[in-house]
């Protein structure tokens, strides 16, 4: 079953408002957990039990670390917790991919398993292990309170599409949050905000895509082809980063101070910068727990890179099983290689609009590889928009850009700092721009039906 709107999430948001405030401190967690599966069963009410057992997996596994420390027993409990959580993950995620390789391969007819993906397993199950390596490292208390912990594993705000949100970073908030006007109004202000990137600018910009994608390639002109994929790279930022938004708007008032996950990627001059700007709770989590145990950097060049090239195909695996997320996963390891190489220094000594268009172009044809599911469509793409000997300007390329320039405009002012060093410093524009945010974003959410999140199917 298809997670299907962000309108659920609108009018459940005020019941839950309601009862959490109206609890004592001590049932707040609770609370949350309760809520939270409420909400996950709106979308998968029968992958409640694949989730609640990760979280009685965990807290086990993570009570042993804690009283068997530096004994077997203790990395033996690490190491259930984290092949526990994989194989529900490669299970659910990957078993199709798997069986289809096989079959392509072997030339067998293998039956495939067709299990739906439980929504946000890839999101959680990061946050789950990172529960209990944090613990093993000894970089987080134990939590012996398993509701506490199942409300941090179920956390509804950012449970389905991140940011991945590491146990160390909220160990004291789970139990010792503080709840106040600033905190809740700064809240209320960062979830409008991302409502907005959502349901004004994404979804628009993704009726363009749409549109152009379920066009025949080899029919498109070389404009139209760009317009499609800059509307695509312009949607997935405001879907996600405003998804981003509304979960660490949501924390704040509930009492969390989630970290930041985006940081304005696109005035990045380099794709070493730009992956420090995006998703960044998901670099921060393969740094941490793949990249840093692998060497990092403090071993031999050629490690170095074998090391980057893991993360990177790790990476590109993580976002799905299929090839091409595989070849866009690669293709930024490789370009992050080169950079370390000799590209870094190069750019140096370049203007900063030659590195800024080096760095988008790199990027645009990135979500290509991303956005499109078949390799063959992806080479079809790539050759619409290169073939200069196709027509370049058509009238389906007019008929696109006309209507739409105002939104395309505005959007890629909005992926600058421009807006929020306006909000930031005019607090009455902030309040008009709340207030008609909201009423704006009210109504699209009324004439729609269907408000899937990109990062949903993750």
């Amino acid at each position: 079953m298809v997670f299907s709107s962000i309108t659920f999430l609108f009018y459940f948001l005020p019941l839950v408002l309601f009862s959490y405030y109206l609890v004592p401190y001590k049932l707040k967690n609770f609370i949350l957990l309760i809520f939270s599966l409420i909400f996950y069963a709106y979308g998968e009410p029968i992958y409640i039990f694949i989730m609640l057992f990760s979280c009685v997996v965990d807290y086990i596994n993570a009570l042993i670390i804690d009283k068997y420390r530096n004994t077997y027993m203790s990395k033996l409990a690490l190491i259930c917790s984290i092949v526990i959580n994989l194989s529900l993950l490669g299970f659910f995620k990957y078993s199709n991919f798997l069986i289809s390789i096989v079959n392509n391969v072997a030339n067998s007819n293998l039956s495939l398993l067709n299990i739906s993906l439980p929504i946000g397993i890839s999101f959680y199950t990061f946050q789950t292990m990172s529960y209990t390596i944090d613990v093993y490292r000894n970089e987080a208390p134990v939590q012996k309170d398993i509701f506490s912990l199942s409300a941090f594993v179920t956390l509804f705000p950012q449970l389905v599409a991140g940011p991945i949100v590491r146990y160390s970073d909220i160990a004291y908030d789970l139990n010792h949050r503080i709840h106040n006007f600033d905190k809740f109004y700064d809240g209320i202000y960062r979830f409008i905000i991302g409502l907005c990137k959502k349901v004004i600018l994404a979804n628009n910009l993704g009726v363009i895509w749409y549109s152009i994608k379920a066009t025949s390639y080899n029919t498109l002109s070389l404009a139209t082809s760009w317009l499609g994929i800059i509307c695509f790279t312009l949607q997935i930022y405001f879907d996600f980063s405003g998804y981003s938004d509304m979960a660490i708007g949501l924390g704040k008032i509930f009492g969390f101070d989630f970290l930041e996950n985006f940081n304005f990627p696109y005035i990045s001059k380099s794709i070493t910068e730009f992956w420090r700007r995006w998703h960044i709770s998901l670099g921060v989590w393969f740094r941490d727990y793949v990249y840093i145990p692998l060497g990092g950097n403090r071993c031999s060049k050629i490690r170095w890179f074998l090391n980057i090239f893991i993360v990177w195909f790790l990476t590109g695996l993580w976002h799905g099983a299929s090839f091409n997320f595989i070849l866009w996963g690669l293709y930024f390891g490789i370009i992050l290689i080169f950079e370390k190489l000799f590209l870094l220094q190069f750019l140096k000594k370049l203007p900063n609009w030659i590195k800024h268009f080096y760095t988008m172009f790199l990027v645009i044809i990135g979500f290509v590889l991303f956005e499109i599911d078949s390799l063959n469509g992806v080479y079809n793409y790539l050759i619409s928009m290169f073939n200069f000997k196709n027509i370049i300007v058509d009238d389906v390329f007019l008929y696109y850009l006309i209507p739409n320039i105002t939104l395309i405009i505005f959007a890629i002012i909005a992926s600058t700092p421009i807006i929020k060093i306006i909000l930031d410093r005019y607090k009455y524009i902030r309040i008009i721009t709340l207030i008609f945010g909201m009423i704006l974003s009210t109504s699209f959410l009324v004439d729609a039906s269907f408000n899937p999140f990109l990062y949903f199917r993750f």
